[in-house]
């Protein structure tokens, strides 16, 4: 299961910070974060080179979008749309609300069940979807002021194993200082192998089987007025948090990224 952490700050000058782990089988070919869409060169967002879609990026606008899979739902599925496409469609959009708006009319019985998060400096909102057999419409719900978390499970849902252990420990971390490039406590944390008593709610994990967590990544959108002196701050790992090097990504408008073919 993936995670993400969202902290909004309404007021502050970085009002909106992100942490995420993206949990997947080790041999999906993906690429790290960058203008990776020639017909969409506002979206810097990671790719997924099976489907094509994204798990987690941010547009020229400062929105922010990310997808989770709901429990017992990994992989894709015959018949059905590929989820990533959903964090595409969220980023065409100016702001979160417009791109809530939008994907509230969205077929949420042609995908497989997920979370999808929706955030600018202004409003954040969790999109839920059931799959084929959930209702016709996903279920839009705005998240308040703090931090919250998310996984396979409803937001802030504590009998998940993983929300349930570890988020007291975040809401107990510093806060990240993007301004200095001060994202410790933060770093640590995705990187804890701490977990529950049956193992299944370390923040950072491999099994048997391949899967496990492949990257991690760090965000924090400015507020508008602070937004037109400087670009969001990026930090991606390309493996396990506790074993990679981590590294600030450039956002600003550039040419489209050709980078390599990635398996982790």
């Amino acid at each position: 299961m993936c995670t993400v952490i969202i902290l909004r700050r309404p007021g502050h000058d970085w009002p909106l910070l992100l942490a995420a782990n993206r949990d997947e089988m080790r041999d999906r070919p993906w690429r790290a974060p960058g203008r990776h869409w020639p017909d969409r060169p506002e979206v810097f967002a990671g790719l997924d080179l099976l489907a094509g879609g994204s798990w987690l990026g941010i547009n020229d606008h400062g929105v922010a979008a990310a997808i989770l899979n709901r429990r017992n739902s990994l992989g894709p599925a015959p018949g059905l749309r590929s989820r990533g496409e959903l964090v595409l469609d969220a980023l065409d959009h100016a702001d979160a609300r417009a791109a809530a708006t939008a994907l509230a009319d969205l077929d949420a019985r042609a995908y497989r069940s997920f979370n999808l998060l929706v955030a600018d400096d202004t409003d954040a909102i969790w999109i839920r979807a059931l799959g084929p057999d959930g209702p016709p419409r996903p279920e839009a719900r705005p998240i308040g002021a703090g931090l919250s978390m998310i996984t396979a499970a409803d937001l802030d849902d504590l009998t998940d194993p993983r929300i349930g252990h570890h988020l007291p420990l975040w809401r107990a971390t510093p806060v990240p200082d993007p301004e200095r490039g001060d994202w410790e406590g933060w770093e640590r944390r995705l990187a804890s192998r701490e977990s529950p008593g049956d193992g299944r709610g370390a923040m950072t994990f491999l099994l048997d089987s391949g899967f496990g967590t492949v990257s991690s990544a760090l965000v924090a959108l400015p507020a508008t007025i602070r937004r037109r002196r400087g670009p969001p701050a990026f930090r991606f790992a390309e493996g396990h948090p506790d074993a990679i090097v981590w590294r600030d990504l450039g956002v600003g408008p550039a040419a489209v990224a050709t980078q390599p073919k990635r398996t982790v």
